[in-house]
């Protein structure tokens, strides 16, 4: 049981929070492009940190579920549908046994990503990780992007009930991302080889507006803008590159790594972009214009506790007690060990009449109807 890609959209992947610890040996940690969408998908279907989504950028994929689950939707707004009905983003959603869900071309953002309550999707680990290394064709699904007709098949078989499930949604989630904003503003540690550069070179990285390009991929994201100065030339002997790092080639427009980035860069490094920005950097559309900000290494950290107090607030919000938090079923199985020892126990009683006592025939009653209703409720759960 699972879902069935009937069209798989543009660049749909399944992937997770990265594989790490292999840079030495040449692979990119790849892993989601947004961690902030695709932590919260997960936190609103009830799945660990780290299980595997499907993320897709710029058009989505139209899937088909076998079994019934509940799916959470987040990033930017693919316009999606269940059946021809629209759905909410981060909000958890149940979904039936041959439901279509839709998503089409982004209206806000780039990156979208699509969490099943269970566990996710069944996908083997490579290297620790279940994401997608599109140049290496490791990982996800058979090492590539959805093509049509692929089948996913869920860790969970079928899921038709979620924990509380009214408190499954969060509003305003996507005022984070800016997406009205005419300017986005991205925090930029310094970079190693800072003292590369004149100092208008960085005046003018710091001080000058930058638009993201049309060459943009898993990669990096490309800048356009004025040329940042350096005073040699751009060069240096490879050395490792961080996520978010901030290269600037010999013609002097910024590139920042991203998740599918090389393990290594001949490039000078002006900075590198605060983790918790990224997010807002890679849901960017070409032509947004953007303006880096400098701070420093313990402001950065800073804003990464902040952020991971903010997602434990989120899951407060997600997990708290609501109408219809019971499962039936749970509950059916809690009450039967019960039911049926109050059953055992009432064909071990005898009737006051069987004694003769004739005059406590309204016990005799209560006891016969106490002894058919639990009859009755265990045949119900058998």
């Amino acid at each position: 049981m699972g879902v069935t890609a009937n069209k798989p959209g543009i660049c749909t992947t399944v992937q997770d929070a990265g594989r790490f610890g292999y840079l030495g040996s040449g692979f990119s940690p790849s892993g989601v492009m947004d961690r902030r969408a695709f932590r919260i998908a997960n936190l609103l279907v009830d799945n660990p940190p780290n299980a595997p989504v499907l993320e897709f950028c710029l058009a989505g994929p139209t899937l088909r579920f076998t079994a019934p689950t509940f799916i959470a939707l987040t990033g930017g707004d693919f316009g999606a549908t269940i059946d021809g009905a629209p759905v909410p983003l981060y909000t958890a959603l149940p979904v039936h046994r041959g439901s279509v869900l839709a998503l089409h071309a982004s209206r806000t953002g780039v990156y979208g990503y699509l969490a099943v309550a269970g566990g996710s999707f069944k996908i083997d680990p490579v290297m620790g990780s279940a994401s997608t290394n599109l140049k290496c064709r490791i990982g996800g699904w058979k090492g590539r992007k959805l093509e049509a007709g692929d089948y996913l098949p869920f860790t969970t078989p079928a899921l038709d009930y979620l924990p509380n499930l009214a408190s499954h949604a969060l509003e305003d989630v996507n005022a984070f991302y800016e997406f009205n904003a005419d300017v986005l503003r991205l925090r930029v540690v310094p970079g190693p080889q800072e003292d590369l550069f004149t100092e208008a070179g960085i005046e003018t990285f710091y001080g000058s507006p930058f638009y993201v390009t049309g060459k943009c991929d898993r990669m990096g994201f490309r800048l356009d803008g004025d040329a940042v100065e350096t005073r040699h030339g751009s060069d240096i002997v490879s050395d490792g590159i961080a996520l978010g790092a901030v290269q600037v080639p010999n013609h002097g427009r910024p590139i920042i790594m991203l998740a599918d980035r090389q393990t290594t860069g001949g490039y000078a490094k002006i900075g590198t972009v605060a983790t918790v920005d990224i997010p807002k950097l890679v849901q960017s559309r070409p032509g947004r214009t953007i303006r880096f900000e400098r701070i420093a290494v313990q402001e950065a950290q800073e804003l990464l506790r902040d952020e991971e107090r903010h997602m434990k607030a989120l899951a407060k919000i997600v997990k708290r007690p609501c109408f219809g938090g019971l499962s039936p079923r749970k509950t059916a199985r809690r009450l039967t060990p019960i039911l049926e020892a109050q059953a055992i126990a009432a064909e071990n009683e005898k009737l006051w009449v069987e004694t003769g006592d004739h005059l406590h025939a309204e016990r005799n009653a209560n006891i016969m109807e106490r002894r058919e209703r639990a009859k009755a409720a265990l045949a119900r759960h058998e």
